[in-house]
C-alpha cells in the first residue's frame, strides 16, 4: 500500500477544490501585433490575471481533458519573504484564502491558522490546485514541476497521491548555473529538480527529442537499414563485470566463419533478442588482428519529421541557466522586474518532448510569462500551432509583467523580430452563485454553458448559442435551460411541447413545475428547479 503524507491541514483541504465557487472569466482585450483590440474569445491563447486556483476552476467547462502538457513553477518555500514574488506562501492574497478554506465547520475540527508550518500551509496551497491540474489533463497529458530540495519530497509525496505513483515518469535534473555560486554554507547547489507525472501512463507512446549536433556525430555508419533508421553507431555487445550466475544471458555466439564466441563474463541480451537482432542485421562482428571477435550492436539514429531524434536525457545540462532567463528579462524591459525568472530554452525543451504542433499548454503559476513567451518561440521555429493557458495570481505582475512579456515578444523587442500571435486577457469575473442563488447579472450564455459542463461533463458547443432553450444533446439526453430574466418560467404541457426535441430523455431546468409524476416519467422528463439544482463541480 502506498505510504500517504498527512500534514495539519489535510482534512479540511484534500477537497476543497469541490468547493471552489465557480467563477467568470471577463475578456478584457485582444492582442496582436498592431496592438490592443476590443476582447475576442476566439483566439486561443489566454493570459489570466487574478487567483489561480479559481480561474483553474473557471478553465473547467471548456478544456477539462483538454490540457496536453502543463508546466509550473510554484512558490518554492524557501522562506525568503523579501522575494517579489513571496516564497513564504505568506502573502496577504493567500493567507486570506487559507484562513477561509480552513474555517470551523461543524463536523470538522477546527484548524487555526497559527497551527501550521510553513510546510503545512504550501502543501495546503498545492494541494487542491494539483487537484484541478489533472482534472483538467487528457489521457496523454503529462505535467512538468519545477521544485528545489525545500518542497521536493513533499511534493513527490502529493503527486503520488493525486496522479498516482504509477504515473510517476521521474524526476529530472535541470543545471541552472556554473561555477562560483555559492548559496548555501556547505555546498554550492547547481541544480533544481523537475517532477514528471502522466494523466495515464499507459497511454504514453515512447519519447524522442530532436538530437544535438554532438550527438549525431557519433552515428557515423551506415548500412543497408539507412533509409529507414538512418545511421548508426556501435556498442559493444559484452557486459562485463556484473553477476555471471545469469544463465540466459550467457550463451555462446557464432561468428561469421562459423566459429564459436564467448564472452568473458556474460552478453548484454539474451539469445533470443540477439537471433532477432541478428536477423534484422542490426548485429556487427568485428575481426581483431589476433584472430578473435568484437561483437556490437547497431545503435540506430530515429527518424522524426525531419530531424533525427533520441531519447530524452534526465540530466538537463543544455537547457539554459538563471542567468539566461535574468537575461532575457532585461533584454525584455531594460532591468530586472522579476527574481529568478526560468530560462524559455528550459520550458521548450520541457514541452517540445511532449507535445505536438496543435496541443495546448498550461502554466498557472506564471510568474513573468516565460512559458507563453517559450511556446512562442517554439511554434516559431517548427511550424506549430499550439495554445498557451498562464495565470499569474499577483495584481502587480499579472498585466505589467506577465501580460507584457507576452506583448513584446509578439511585437518584437531590442534586436528579436516579432511573433506573429495573439493572445487574449482575462480577470476574474463574479461568481456564479451568490449565496446559492444563481448570480443573474452574469451573461446568459456563461451560465448555459457551466450548466451544460455540470450535467454532462462535455464542452458546451457553439452551435446551441441561438437555440433557445436548448443546451445541447449528450448521451440520447436533450438538456435545457428555460429561462427567462424578466419573469420566472413553468414547465407545463405547453411548455415542453415547445421545448421538446426528438429524443427519448429530456432534463429541464426551469423556475416550476405543474407536470405530474406519471407526466414527468412518461415523457422522460427530469426536472430541476433554477437556481438550486445546478450541479456544483
Amino acid at each position: 500500500m502506498m505510504p500517504v503524507l498527512n500534514w495539519v491541514g489535510k482534512d479540511q483541504i484534500v477537497n476543497h477544490h469541490k468547493k471552489v465557487q465557480y467563477r467568470v472569466l471577463n475578456g478584457q482585450y485582444s492582442f496582436d501585433k498592431t496592438g490592443k483590440h476590443d476582447y475576442d474569445s476566439n483566439i486561443g491563447n489566454m493570459v489570466i490575471q487574478g487567483d489561480n486556483l479559481d480561474a483553474l476552476k473557471s478553465l473547467l467547462p471548456n478544456y477539462e481533458g483538454r490540457i496536453k502538457c502543463v508546466y509550473i513553477d510554484p512558490p518554492y518555500n524557501t522562506g525568503n519573504k523579501d522575494w517579489c514574488y513571496n516564497d513564504n506562501v505568506d502573502s496577504p492574497i493567500f493567507q486570506k484564502w487559507l484562513q477561509d478554506a480552513l474555517k470551523e465547520k461543524e463536523s470538522e475540527r477546527f484548524v487555526h491558522l497559527d497551527d501550521l508550518n510553513r510546510h503545512d500551509k504550501w502543501l495546503c496551497m498545492m494541494y487542491p490546485r494539483l487537484k484541478l491540474i489533472h482534472k483538467l489533463m487528457s489521457e496523454e497529458g503529462v505535467i512538468f514541476i519545477s521544485i528545489d530540495d525545500n518542497e521536493l519530497f513533499n511534493l513527490k509525496c502529493i503527486c503520488d497521491e493525486i496522479f498516482g505513483s504509477n504515473n510517476c515518469i521521474t524526476t529530472l535534473i535541470w543545471k541552472k548555473k556554473s561555477g562560483g555560486g555559492s548559496d548555501t554554507r556547505f555546498i554550492a547547489v547547481d541544480h533544481e529538480y523537475v517532477l514528471v507525472y502522466a494523466k495515464n501512463l499507459s497511454v504514453q507512446n515512447r519519447w524522442f527529442v530532436p538530437m544535438t549536433e554532438d550527438q549525431r556525430k557519433d552515428y557515423k555508419y551506415r548500412d543497408s537499414n539507412y533509409e529507414r533508421y538512418g545511421s548508426y553507431k556501435t556498442k559493444n555487445l559484452y557486459q562485463s563485470g556484473i553477476d555471471t550466475n545469469r544463465p540466459n544471458l550467457r550463451y555462446a555466439i557464432i561468428s561469421p566463419e562459423g566459429t564459436e564466441i564467448w564472452p568473458p563474463t556474460i552478453w548484454r541480451w539474451s539469445k533470443e533478442t540477439f537471433n532477432e537482432a541478428l536477423a534484422n542485421g542490426e548485429i556487427e562482428f568485428i575481426k581483431k588482428k589476433d584472430g578473435t571477435w568484437n561483437v556490437y550492436t547497431k545503435m540506430y539514429l530515429h527518424k522524426g519529421d525531419s530531424e533525427y531524434q533520441v531519447k530524452p536525457r534526465s540530466i538537463l545540462l543544455n537547457s539554459g541557466m538563471t542567468r539566461d532567463g535574468n537575461k532575457e528579462i532585461k533584454d525584455l524591459f531594460g532591468e530586472s522586474v522579476f527574481d529568478y525568472p526560468k530560462p524559455t530554452q528550459l520550458i521548450m525543451d520541457l514541452v517540445s518532448i511532449i507535445t505536438d504542433k496543435d496541443d495546448i499548454i498550461l502554466d498557472s503559476f506564471a510568474g513573468s510569462g516565460t512559458t507563453a513567451h517559450a511556446i512562442l518561440k517554439l511554434n516559431e521555429n517548427d511550424g506549430g500551432h499550439r495554445k498557451f493557458i498562464i495565470i499569474e495570481q499577483s495584481p502587480e505582475y499579472g498585466e505589467t509583467v506577465t501580460a507584457e512579456r507576452v506583448k513584446k515578444v509578439i511585437q518584437g523587442y531590442g534586436n528579436h523580430s516579432g511573433i506573429d500571435s495573439s493572445f487574449s486577457f482575462y480577470t476574474l469575473g463574479e461568481q456564479l452563485f451568490v449565496n446559492d442563488m444563481l448570480n443573474e447579472n452574469i451573461d446568459v450564455e456563461l451560465i448555459r454553458e457551466y450548466i451544460f459542463y455540470s450535467e454532462t461533463k462535455q464542452h458546451y458547443d457553439k452551435k446551441y448559442r441561438n437555440a433557445n432553450y436548448l443546451l445541447g444533446i449528450s448521451n440520447g439526453t436533450a438538456y435545457y435551460f428555460y429561462f427567462n430574466p424578466r419573469q420566472e418560467t413553468v414547465l407545463n404541457e405547453s411548455s415542453f411541447e415547445s421545448l421538446k426535441i426528438n429524443v427519448s430523455n429530456h432534463v429541464i431546468f426551469a423556475d416550476s413545475c405543474v407536470l405530474s409524476k406519471d407526466q414527468l416519467q412518461q415523457n422522460g422528463i427530469i426536472f430541476k428547479k433554477i437556481p438550486r439544482d445546478i450541479s456544483r463541480v
